[in-house]
């Protein structure tokens, strides 16, 4: 229970105490809270003072424990060792030598030094002596112990975790009004193998419903679920998510497509899109016991919906049902007693013998029907708010905007702030949009084709009327919410914090969690990026590599295991094959002063796979930055935790390759943010996607502007700190992306 719990406090920058293990609190430090509190320091970690009077009282058992779960998550016992030695001054390597080192093991009557691997490196290539394995083929011979120097420049402090913080923070998990991302999933499933479901609390978010569904069925409790199951769609999306750990409804084919252009190669007698494929075929293979196909069938026989609306609401995913079904033999289970409704269901559902809301939908607009399509889409006002935009050019923003008017209450304040959002950009016609497909990668689409019928002040004043009729119902809604508080702080920096709605990160962060887009300020001349992969994972070729693009007004540069070496950036060397167990990993430091003075724009940092198939389970990169210069050890290790701003560990099975930052050389901060897309190389990067994606972060409501609006609606006084205030929202209160949700009022 305590490592569980550990862990999900580390991610809010607190560590968890329980009772049980404390003891009475001594007048002095002990030797072993001081040994302790010395090597978090170590790690880049402060302890605050609650939290140090509760170590006090804690066992040396206990403290030790907690020690060890603090060096697994910040990846102590890893190997971080690079390809070469004093990384940091270039080797001098070029392509002629691994040129001359081809044709030297191609004939064997060559001379040289023969390595480890088999390969022999002729006499005056590569200086053998600064490198730690292979730089033919990129094989280290030796992992290294990770030496913590402590010379992180910051320590952040922690604060302490009770058993009344971790039920809280579990409530406003389940009660979020947003998309959980992968972090807060990953946490909730934490939590819930080691404390009670609270009882009655409404859980808000399907995906979220998901991860409590599977608790129920894994203690044997699948009855308890049923009030969990709304409709069809939730059930298909519980059985999807066992099957495949997505909690969306990607496509199988969608899924295939993606694993079979992640094993594609420059090479094209390398690929193994092919057989990719056939694997992806038999891992989507369905095939279940009586026993869950009766639980599925007993649920579905119980949903509310007439079989009608069932078949309605199972129609756009028909082709996953059908597998379902058979796999399920849910015609069999439907003949039994008790099971009528889903006989029906079945029986109508084969025939088609219903009929399609979205069909009629679709059928009026074609026909430019305003007052039919209107009138239909009222009847679901989430999904009038989806294609609200595109419904303003087909008719004219005056019928339409006053139809969606009379719905306004009813839809969630998560899609009011994202109409809100991207009304700037989409009813700009010269720029191009991002998005991100179920299953894909970020891609860019073109402005829609209709704008072109629009003069740019009609365009401004349809911007004007979705931001301003978003905004006013947030306020009316902040304005109807009973309050007894009269004075409010919000912390300055939550103004460059944007609120966390549709941004569905896939990457769990292990360290203190930060929400996409924001910002973190560069604290010397230098950052560091690093990836670290391969561990636990026996020896074999899995070709991981760090990048980056560099950004100048007319060209683009960039660094990578192609070029080692360009302004302002240095790469660490190119790893090809892991070592047994303990992993590799790979550097690049980026000069600030260099790249101001080359007149870069900014830096943006990727990974991808180069061998075939996506990026490997349990790589983690991010960055480092320090105020002093940050020391590389005699072996080239460069890794130092407390030194860490940010770092992520991805965890899906479909990404090739993957945008983690941004670096802003002028104004010197990183922004994080997570794009993955397609490719080998660097170079298949769409920056201008990035671009788009960036333009998208900065045109959300930031945090401390939507506090601004809820203190305007209700008549709160500003004040300047957080103990005169009766609301205090800080930085600390925003590192629980769910608490934010909290003022998604609907």
């Amino acid at each position: 229970m305590q490592e569980e719990l550990l862990k999900v406090s580390l991610r809010q920058q607190a560590v968890y105490v329980p009772a049980v293990v404390q003891t009475s609190t001594p007048a002095t430090v002990s030797p072993t809270t001081a040994g302790l509190v010395a090597n978090l320091a170590r790690l880049g970690y402060g302890v605050s003072e609650p939290l140090l009077r509760a170590l006090e009282g804690t066992t040396p058992a206990f403290q030790a424990r907690l020690l060890e779960v603090f060096r697994e998550v910040m990846g102590v016992s890893k190997s971080w060792m690079p390809l070469v030695k004093g990384w940091d001054v270039p080797t001098g390597e070029s392509w002629a030598d691994h040129l001359l080192t081809w044709f030297a093991n191609l004939f064997p009557s060559y001379k040289g030094t023969r390595l480890p691997c088999g390969h022999l490196i002729p006499p005056n290539t590569f200086p053998l002596e600064r490198y730690n394995g292979c730089p033919f083929c990129g094989t280290p011979f030796e992992a290294a112990q990770l030496k913590l120097h402590g010379q992180g420049s910051k320590l952040k402090v922690l604060e302490l975790w009770n058993e009344a913080d971790a039920e809280s923070f579990l409530r406003s998990l389940l009660t979020s009004k947003t998309a959980l991302d992968a972090t807060q999933q990953d946490s909730l499933r934490l939590l819930l193998a080691v404390l009670p479901l609270p009882a009655e609390v409404p859980i808000a978010m399907k995906e979220t419903r998901m991860v409590v569904i599977d608790t129920y069925v894994a203690r044997q409790q699948p009855a308890l679920a049923q009030p969990l199951f709304s409709s069809p769609t939730d059930v298909l999306r519980y059985l999807w998510f066992k099957h495949t750990g997505f909690l969306q409804l990607v496509e199988p084919k969608t899924i295939r497509q993606r694993q079979q252009k992640n094993s594609r190669n420059l090479h094209p007698a390398l690929s193994q899109s092919t057989a990719a494929g056939a694997q992806a075929l038999a891992s989507l293979k369905l095939k279940y016991s009586r026993r869950a196909a009766a639980m599925v069938a007993d649920w579905l026989n119980a949903l509310p919906q007439s079989p009608v609306q069932q078949c309605e609401i199972m129609h756009p995913k028909r082709g996953m049902w059908v597998r379902f079904i058979r796999a399920l033999r849910l015609a069999e289970y439907s003949q039994r007693a008790g099971r009528a409704r889903l006989r029906e269901t079945l029986d109508r559902f084969y025939r088609q013998d219903y009929p399609v809301w979205q069909g009629q939908v679709q059928q009026a607009r074609l026909r430019t029907d305003a007052t039919r399509t209107l009138a239909l889409l009222q009847q679901r006002p989430g999904l009038f708010a989806r294609s609200l935009f595109a419904n303003m050019l087909w008719f004219g923003p005056e019928p339409v905007v006053a139809a969606f008017a009379e719905v306004l209450d009813q839809v969630p304040a998560r899609l009011l702030f994202t109409l809100n959002m991207y009304a700037e950009t989409y009813f700009d016609p010269r720029h191009e949009r991002t998005v991100k497909p179920l299953g894909g990668v970020g891609k860019r689409i073109p402005a829609n084709h209709l704008l072109s019928l629009y003069e740019p002040d009609q365009l401004a004043a349809m911007r004007e009327q979705v931001t301003g009729l978003a905004l006013e119902a947030m306020r009316r809604r902040f304005a109807a919410q009973a309050t007894t508080t009269r004075t409010i702080f919000i912390d300055p920096t939550l103004h460059y914090l944007p609120v966390a709605i549709g941004d569905r990160s896939e990457t769990v962060q292990d360290l203190p969690s930060a929400l996409m887009g924001t910002r973190f300020a560069v604290e010397g001349d230098a950052v560091r990026l690093f990836l670290q992969w391969g561990a636990g994972l026996p020896a074999q070729h899995l070709d991981m590599d760090l990048s980056c693009r560099v950004a100048y007004d007319n060209r683009m540069d960039y660094c990578a295991f192609n070029q080692l070496t360009t302004t302002g950036c240095q790469h660490s060397g190119d790893i090809q094959h892991i070592p047994n167990q303990v992993g590799t990993a790979e550097y690049i430091e980026l000069d600030l002063p260099k790249l101001t003075k080359a007149g870069a724009r900014y830096v943006v940092f990727t990974c991808n796979a180069y061998t075939n198939g996506a990026l490997a389970p349990n790589l983690v990169v991010g960055w480092m930055s320090n105020e002093q210069p940050m020391r590389i050890d005699s072996s080239g290790v460069a890794y130092d935790p407390s030194c860490v701003q940010h770092q992520v560990r991805v965890t899906q099975g479909l990404s090739k390759g993957l945008v983690f930052g941004v670096l802003a050389v002028e104004r010197r901060e990183i922004i994080w943010l997570e794009m993955p897309f397609a490719g080998q190389l660097t170079g298949n990067l769409d920056v201008a996607a990035v671009e788009a994606l960036l333009r998208r972060l900065e045109a959300k409501l930031s945090v401390g502007a939507l506090l601004h609006l809820k203190a305007e609606a209700q008549g709160l006084q500003l004040v300047e700190t957080p103990e005169a205030a009766d609301e205090a929202y800080t930085r600390e209160w925003a590192r629980n992306p769910a608490a934010v949700a909290q003022l998604l009022i609907d």
